[in-house]
């Protein structure tokens, strides 16, 4: 932004005269072109731009930064680099401010309830400032879990030349010469309660686990969807595992507000890089690396606003003939700045790519096609790379990808699980039936959990919650309690990134909706099958039926305010949890 006009020769400042080379049809020409607009460049004056801006594309970059996670704490300096690569690449950049929810401080309290809604907010907010103020496009900032999607999703929405831009991840703690993440820390908890780990020791544990600014460092939620978003060709490929706190974190952040330009010169939107291959790609490499479930109700979420067709079935299919081949957390022990180190997320693209399992003709925000974008890489060769956490896909970690839908008599609509490492793949036992997250934490830590128990926490969907908490907390304290293998978990509700073991989430349709969960009762026989990807309750519909006759829908726990709100609007799981009316699916 050329904030000083040029002087005269007696030292006067005069106007920089405009340039004529704009495109006439970028939406900002309503805002700073002829005289009628003369208040309005007024305004923009009183900010320090000038002619010469008023003449650029207007770059509208939006930045969640606030001080309640590492994961935003950072995002001034990452968004500062973004403009200054706009300014360079001759655009005029606008920053603006959106909100964040701590996923992780958030957890395990009714506080977890707006994380989800949230990722709408985000969405609608972004949506509407770039519509409001006519913004010809957007570099999106993400840190924290909701802001990935609810940026993407705002990008889709407004098919604006957009660069997805992610604030990095934090880099890992220290205990013990091993590398730890907060997800240590929550198993932690589970394990202090069971007299596994003294309070000392827990102690230690947090005072080491998050030594700086960035996201959660395993492949939870935040750095799936950075992956994600390379894969999609929403974002440059690379650009997602650089570490928060590094000189490459803000080299990527400047090279997307020059690369953001080069998309409206050649008007290359999200509606022009997105179809059905780019999400077909998108999960692909979700399963391959083992990232989280969330995922898939983000994926689900942005393919409906993109007018693309994709099931919650075509996650299992494509999971089904797609190898894991890398060990990261929360099944494995590596983090993201270990991918990083070994070339990042276009090595295991790479390797998908050549086994056949990617398609390298998907476009991206380049110009390039992935394939394209691969050449263009400077990338260690694959013979090169020694990682005892990655694998080829002909000696794979495992033979299939980590998510499993499974479907039966407690989930018509399917349900969700992550296969983070050797799980049972066969369980039964009877139900263990609770109302929210809280009662079922306190079973947990009072040490009454059996082997072979399934806890069932119901009335936490998207309408229910409403928001879909997610319960790492509870998920954690079973693991650490060390029920890892021997104890199920299914919900309603949604799961961390860091969640590992037999943990199902998604159930729809939800207890809220009147789904079969509603009808389960204590000491009921369930059944978890994955091979068979069942999910089912030893009744006949029947009786199922006859008990949700006698059902009664719960009052909403909110009679107001903005949970009242999104809890009314959302839409099923099964879906992408969506809000927005015009994608919204019947349920």
């Amino acid at each position: 932004m050329s904030k000083q006009q040029e002087p005269t020769e007696d030292g006067d400042e005069k106007p920089v005269q405009m340039r004529h080379d704009k495109d006439p049809d970028l939406p900002s020409n309503e805002v700073t072109e002829g005289p009628e607009r003369a208040p309005h460049r007024a305004m923009f004056r009183a900010m320090g731009y000038d002619d010469e801006d008023f003449s650029s594309p207007m770059v509208g970059i939006a930045n969640p930064a606030a001080d309640i996670t590492p994961c935003n704490v950072h995002l001034d300096d990452v968004a500062q680099s973004a403009y200054d690569g706009v300014d360079a690449a001759g655009g005029m950049p606008i920053e603006f401010g959106t909100i964040t929810i701590s996923d992780a401080i958030s957890m395990g309290t009714e506080g977890m309830k707006a994380s989800l809604v949230s990722r709408e907010v985000i969405a609608d907010s972004v949506e509407l400032v770039s519509f409001g103020e006519r913004m010809d496009a957007l570099v999106t900032v993400a840190g924290c879990d909701k802001n990935l999607p609810g940026m993407m999703m705002a990008a889709i929405r407004t098919d604006l030349p957009t660069v997805f831009l992610y604030g990095g991840s934090i880099m890992p703690g220290e205990h013990e010469g091993r590398e730890i993440t907060v997800q240590n820390v929550f198993e932690g908890v589970g394990a202090v309660s069971s007299g596994k780990m003294s309070e000392d020791e827990l102690a230690e544990m947090e005072c080491n686990a998050c030594p700086g600014a960035g996201s959660c460092g395993g492949m939870f939620t935040a750095n799936t969807m950075a992956s994600i978003s390379e894969a999609l060709g929403l974002a440059p490929l690379g650009s997602a595992s650089a570490p928060a706190e590094t000189d490459e974190r803000y080299e990527v952040a400047e090279r997307a507000g020059e690369l953001v330009l080069d998309a409206v010169e050649n008007d290359r939107t999200p509606s022009e890089i997105l179809d059905r291959k780019s999400f077909e790609n998108a999960i692909a490499l979700q399963v391959a690396l083992g990232g989280s479930t969330n995922g898939v109700l983000h994926l689900l979420a942005l393919a409906a606003e993109a007018g693309v067709d994709l099931d919650i079935e075509d996650f299992d299919e494509i999971s089904n003939r797609t190898p894991k081949i890398a060990n990261l957390q929360p099944g494995g022990e590596r983090v993201m700045n270990d991918l990083h180190e070994v070339g990042g997320v276009p090595v295991v693209i790479r390797r998908l790519l050549e086994g056949g399992y990617f398609h390298g003709d998907a476009k991206t925000v380049t110009g390039r096609t992935i394939e394209e974008e691969l050449e263009e890489l400077d990338l260690p060769d694959d013979d090169e790379i020694e990682a005892d956490f990655l694998y080829t896909v002909d000696e794979p970690k495992h033979e299939e990808g980590a998510i499993k839908i499974l479907t039966g008599n407690l989930a018509p609509d399917g349900s969700v699980l992550k296969v983070t490492g050797d799980d049972e793949l066969f369980h039964q036992g009877p139900a263990r039936i609770f109302e929210n997250e809280e009662d079922a934490m306190e079973y947990v830590q009072s040490g009454e959990i059996s082997s072979g128990d399934v806890i069932v926490i119901r009335n936490e969907g998207p309408q229910g919650g409403p928001g879909m908490r997610e319960m790492l907390g509870v998920t954690a304290a079973v693991v650490g309690a060390g029920h890892e293998d021997d104890v199920a978990l299914l919900t309603d509700g949604r799961f961390s990134g860091a969640t590992r073991g037999p943990m199902i989430g998604h159930v729809a349709p939800e207890a809220a909706a009147g789904g079969p969960i509603a009808a389960l009762e204590e000491g009921d026989f369930v059944t978890v099958d994955i091979p068979n990807r069942e999910l089912s309750v030893d009744l006949d519909q029947h009786e199922i039926n006859e008990r949700l006759a006698d059902w009664e829908e719960p009052e909403p726990n909110y009679a107001g305010g903005v949970l009242r709100k999104y809890g009314d609007l959302f839409g099923s799981a099964a879906n992408g949890a969506v809000t927005n009316p015009a994608v919204k699916r019947d349920d």
